[in-house]
């Protein structure tokens, strides 16, 4: 698909978030999204699952609850998600989804999922610390604890 000129899509600001509690163990993923006066947020569980396999989930369903492609800009504070798309990800394609130890790629159906939904948007991604008081990453967080609380419940 041809991308429109960045200045022609909708503008969204999205924070994502995963938790886990046990790695593995029960986890959820948090979503906010925001675009001028309009926010939407998203929240899902898993229970038997790991920390980066939440943040990967948080980020896939961001991208895919997009129903246009749109100017993104998505806030991480995983490193782990935030590196794997900007910088591994084009090797591990080239390699087969294999890592340079001739590795298969931890969390590689996710990682194609994530790639796709990357295909029909324009995505800057961004790093925040985690747990330093961003109020967009601290709701996620929130977010994604609480669809952990709702099913241990």
């Amino acid at each position: 698909m041809t991308r429109e000129a960045a200045g022609d899509l909708p503008r969204v600001t999205v924070y994502t978030d995963g938790a886990c509690r046990g790695n593995p163990g029960p986890g959820g993923w948090g979503v906010v999204l925001a675009s001028g006066q309009h926010e939407k947020t998203l929240k899902g569980y898993e229970a038997d699952t790991t920390n980066n396999r939440m943040e990967l989930m948080a980020a896939i369903m961001a991208l895919r609850t997009l129903n246009t492609p749109c100017e993104v800009a998505l806030w991480t504070d995983s490193q782990y998600v935030r590196q794997g798309i900007t910088q591994w990800i084009h090797n591990w394609i080239k390699r087969g989804w294999k890592t340079a130890a001739k590795q298969p790629v931890k969390n590689a159906e996710l990682w194609k999922t994530l790639h796709e939904e990357t295909q029909r948007h324009q995505v800057e991604w961004h790093w925040v610390k985690g747990h330093s008081g961003h109020p967009g990453n601290e709701r996620a967080d929130s977010l994604a604890n609480e669809a952990i609380d709702e099913h241990q419940n």
